[in-house]
C-alpha cells in the first residue's frame, strides 16, 4: 500500500462493493433458487390461561379421535431466483414424482392441504390422486411443481405429538429439496420476510455508508483548499515584479493561488511592484546571476509589464496576459469631462495651459505623471501622444505645484498619482481604469467622446490601452511555480480575477492579435 493514496483505495472500494453486489444478485442469485418459509408453527392451546398446564380451546379431533398435543404448521414454498423452475430441474430421479419433502420430527401428520397458490401455479398439481402429493406419518410429499419467477404456494398441516417423543418443544420442520444448477448446490433455501431489507442488503448499505464516511473524513482531513487544488498547483516561492497598474490583479490572484495550492508562496512586499521597467530590470538581473543551462529558465520569477519591453534583453520571453485599459483623470474642480485627442496632445505639448481654453474652469493645468519606466506613462506617450515625450518636470514635490501657473511633477506608483491628482487643483494625470474607478475624488476623462471601455479599445475607437505582458527569463520548466501561475491566470478563475479589475483576458478579445507583443 506504500505510495497509494487512501482516497484512491476508498474510491475503488466504493465502486467495487456495488459492482460485486450486483454481480451476486444478477449472476449468482439469478440462477435457479428454490426456497421455503415457515410462516406459522404453533400448538393449538389456550395461551390466555395461566397456570403450569395450558388448556386447549376445544379438544381437537380428527376423524372423531382426540389429538394428542396438536399443532398447526403453515409453510410457503417459492421460487426466489431469477429463472423458472420446471419439473426436470428437481434433484430427483425422473421416475420419482416427489419434488419436495417436509418432515416434522416428533410429530405425525394428521392432515394437510394447499391453501394458497400463485395464479400461474395450476391447481392440478395438488389434487388427491396426483403422484407425489401425499402424507406418510411425519412426512409431507409435494410434487415437482412448475414455478415461474416469484411464484409460490402454501401448505398447511395439522399434526400431533408422537407417543414416544418426550421433549417439551418440537424441532423445526425439515424441508428437503433441490434444483439442478441452483445456488449452493441447488439445495432448498430457508427464506425470511424483511420489512426493511434482507441481511445481505443491510450489510451492503452499511459498507457503502462506511465508504462514504471514510471519503468525507479523508476530504476534511486534507482540507478544503487541497480538495480544490488544480493540476497547475506547484510548490515553492514565486517572486513577482513589475507593473503597478496590474498590481490589483496580481495581489488577488496570488492570494487565491496560494490558498488553492498550500505548497505555494507568493510574497508581495512594498518593493515588489514598482513599475514595468524596474520589474524587467530585476528579472534580467536575477537571470544574469543564475547559472543556467542552455535550455533552462528561471522557474520562480515573473515580471509584468504594461506593453512590450525595449530592445536589448533577448532572454526575456513575453506571454501576453490581458488588455489593460488606462484613463486620463482630473481633479473635481477642472470642469472638464471630455477632451479631443488633439486637445490632449496640445496640453502635454504646452500649447494649452489653462482649463478655460477647453471650456473648463479658470485654473492652470497641473500635470501629474509617473516616473520614467512606468508602463502607464509609456502607454500614454506611445498611444495617446503619438510618441512625443512629456514636458519637463517643474518640481520634484507634487505638493509644491504653483497654482499660479502650469507645472508638472512625477510620482512612483498609481495610488500616489491618484492621491496627488485628487489633492491638487487643476490636476491632470493618468491611471489604469480599475484604480481610477475605485476613487470618488477624481474624475475620468473621455477621449474624443469615447469612455475607457474594453469594447472601444478592441474596436480601435479608444486609444489609451496596452497589452499586459508577463515576462520570464528563458523558458521556465513546465512544472515550475512560474509556469503554473501563468496557466492559472489563463484558466477560468484567473480570467474572472482579470475581468473583475477592469482588464480583458487576451483570449476573449474579438481581435486577439491586439494582444500580440510586437517589438518585444
Amino acid at each position: 500500500m506504500s505510495g497509494v493514496p487512501w482516497e484512491s483505495v476508498i474510491a475503488v472500494l466504493g465502486l467495487a462493493v456495488p459492482v460485486i453486489a450486483a454481480l451476486w444478485e444478477f449472476a449468482m442469485a439469478g440462477r435457479k433458487r428454490l426456497g421455503y418459509r415457515v410462516q406459522m408453527d404453533t400448538a393449538v392451546q389456550d395461551s390466555s390461561t395461566s397456570g403450569p398446564e395450558p388448556r386447549v380451546f376445544q379438544p381437537m379431533q380428527w376423524d372423531g379421535r382426540p389429538l394428542t398435543d396438536p399443532s398447526v404448521v403453515l409453510l410457503r414454498i417459492e421460487n426466489v431466483g431469477w429463472s423458472p423452475i420446471v419439473d426436470t430441474d428437481y434433484v430427483a430421479p425422473p421416475a420419482d414424482p416427489v419434488g419436495v419433502s417436509i418432515a416434522f420430527p416428533g410429530r405425525r401428520v394428521v392432515g394437510m392441504a394447499v391453501t394458497e397458490r400463485s395464479d400461474n401455479v395450476p391447481r392440478s398439481f395438488f389434487v388427491p390422486d396426483r403422484p407425489g402429493f401425499a402424507t406418510t406419518d411425519g412426512v409431507i410429499s409435494l410434487p415437482k411443481v412448475i414455478l415461474n419467477r416469484r411464484a409460490h404456494y402454501k401448505v398447511v398441516a395439522v399434526l400431533e405429538r408422537e407417543s414416544d417423543f418426550r421433549e417439551p418443544e418440537f424441532p423445526r420442520p425439515v424441508v428437503t429439496a433441490g434444483v439442478v444448477g441452483g445456488v449452493r448446490d441447488g439445495t432448498i433455501k430457508k427464506t425470511e420476510y424483511f420489512p426493511f431489507a434482507s441481511r445481505p442488503v443491510r450489510w451492503l448499505l452499511a459498507i457503502l455508508v462506511l465508504v462514504s464516511v471514510a471519503q468525507s473524513v479523508s476530504t476534511f482531513a486534507r482540507g478544503e483548499d487541497a480538495v480544490a487544488a488544480p493540476l497547475d498547483c506547484a510548490e515553492g516561492t514565486l517572486h513577482l515584479s513589475g507593473s503597478t497598474a496590474f498590481k490589483p490583479v496580481l495581489e488577488q490572484a496570488a492570494a487565491q493561488y496560494t490558498k488553492t495550492c498550500p505548497g505555494a508562496r507568493i510574497p508581495l512586499t512594498g518593493n515588489s511592484l514598482q513599475g514595468s521597467v524596474p520589474g524587467l530590470d530585476a528579472l534580467a538581473a536575477a537571470g544574469g546571476k543564475a547559472e543556467l543551462g542552455e535550455d533552462e529558465g528561471l522557474g520562480d520569477r515573473l515580471a509584468f509589464s504594461d506593453g512590450p519591453k525595449s530592445d536589448g534583453r533577448p532572454q526575456l520571453l513575453p506571454r501576453p496576459v490581458a488588455l489593460s485599459l488606462f484613463t486620463l483623470v482630473v481633479s473635481e474642480d477642472t470642469g472638464v469631462r471630455d477632451l479631443s485627442l488633439k486637445q490632449v496632445r496640445d496640453i502635454y505639448a504646452g500649447r494649452i495651459t489653462n482649463w478655460e481654453q477647453v471650456k473648463g474652469e479658470d485654473l492652470p493645468i497641473q500635470l501629474v505623471s509617473r516616473h520614467p519606466g512606468s508602463g502607464t506613462r509609456t502607454a500614454l506617450e506611445k498611444r495617446v501622444l503619438d510618441g512625443r515625450p512629456l514636458p519637463a518636470v517643474t518640481t520634484n514635490d507634487c505638493r509644491s505645484l504653483d497654482t499660479g501657473g502650469p507645472g508638472r511633477c512625477e510620482v512612483g506608483g498609481t495610488p500616489e498619482l491618484l492621491d496627488a491628482v485628487a489633492s491638487t487643483p487643476g490636476a491632470l494625470g493618468h491611471s489604469e481604469v480599475g484604480s481610477a474607478v475605485a476613487r470618488d475624488d477624481v474624475r475620468q476623462v473621455r477621449i474624443d467622446g469615447y469612455p475607457a471601455t474594453l469594447e472601444g479599445a478592441d474596436q480601435g475607437a479608444y486609444p489609451f490601452w496596452e497589452t499586459e505582458i508577463a515576462y520570464t527569463y528563458g523558458e521556465p520548466p513546465a512544472d515550475s511555480i512560474a509556469a503554473g501561475f501563468l496557466r492559472y491566470l489563463a484558466n477560468e478563475v484567473g480570467k474572472d480575477i482579470i475581468r473583475s479589475k477592469g482588464h480583458r483576458p487576451c483570449a476573449e478579445l474579438d481581435k486577439p492579435l491586439v494582444c500580440r507583443p510586437s517589438g518585444s
